[in-house]
């Protein structure tokens, strides 16, 4: 129930006078008899707001001034002379009884809302966007085990190589590391996480075949790289 019902009810229906109502309501006394009036005038409709928008625009361009525009339209149409907006404004402006000639994104207007253009929208409307994502995590994932090897820059954050298999190996591993050293260099060391895939010796420091100091330990989970690429990655490797 909106505001102004609660008012006209107070009045009309139960009786209360109008400086009661404005009192208890935090009104004016006018106000209140303002919407009983239209209340008296229009019924049910004056428990609606009205709407604040002008009667009339002093802007506005009258209506013999968008005839004359159509008429330009049809006769250069007619002619077989270009029609459009720049060219109607041009003889706009060569008429002495216009005494301002409307933009031209107005005229455009006026002619769209009369029928002679067909809107040809630039850019697609937000309504034709669809967004490839999923709306929960995993959402299309079907249940299968896999093993996600990423390759970082421990600078730059690229990702070099990013590799998954049913099960990882080392074969996989090195392949995906040597095509990684060739594209972008050979690093100085490489920072893993605990896997014996990565080094010779499980949990110990050791060399990788690629001919790279390896660094193993917990530092790969306090450096977060893996999270930061996915959090579903089982295994990884950063390069410095």
């Amino acid at each position: 129930m909106s505001n102004a019902q609660l008012v006209i009810t107070a009045v009309v229906l139960e009786g209360r006078s109008k400086t009661d109502v404005a009192r208890d309501y935090d009104l004016s006394r006018q106000w209140v008899h303002q919407l009983v009036a239209r209340y008296q005038t229009d019924g049910a409709a004056a428990f609606q707001p009205r709407s604040r928008r002008p009667h009339s625009n002093a802007r506005a361009l009258s209506a013999a001034l968008e005839d004359k525009i159509v008429r330009l339209r049809k006769t250069l149409d007619k002619a077989g002379y270009d029609a459009g907006a720049a060219t109607i404004a041009e003889h706009l402006a060569r008429d002495p009884e216009v005494t301002k000639v409307p933009a031209l994104s107005t005229i455009w207007r006026i002619l769209a809302r009369r029928g002679f253009i067909t809107p040809q929208p630039h850019k697609r409307p937000r309504s034709a966007w669809k967004r490839f994502t999923a709306a929960q995590s995993n959402e299309l994932a079907d249940g299968t085990e896999t093993e996600i090897l990423n390759l970082l820059d421990d600078h730059s954050r690229l990702a070099l190589a990013s590799l998954a298999r049913p099960t990882m190996t080392g074969p996989d591993v090195m392949d995906t590391f040597l095509a990684a050293f060739t594209r972008s260099g050979t690093p100085a060391t490489v920072l893993t996480n605990n896997g014996a895939i990565f080094t010779a010796t499980p949990r110990r420091g050791g060399r990788l075949s690629a001919g790279v100091q390896g660094r193993v330990g917990a530092a790969f989970a306090r450096d977060g790289a893996g999270r930061r690429i996915g959090p579903s990655v089982s295994r990884g490797a950063t390069m410095t």
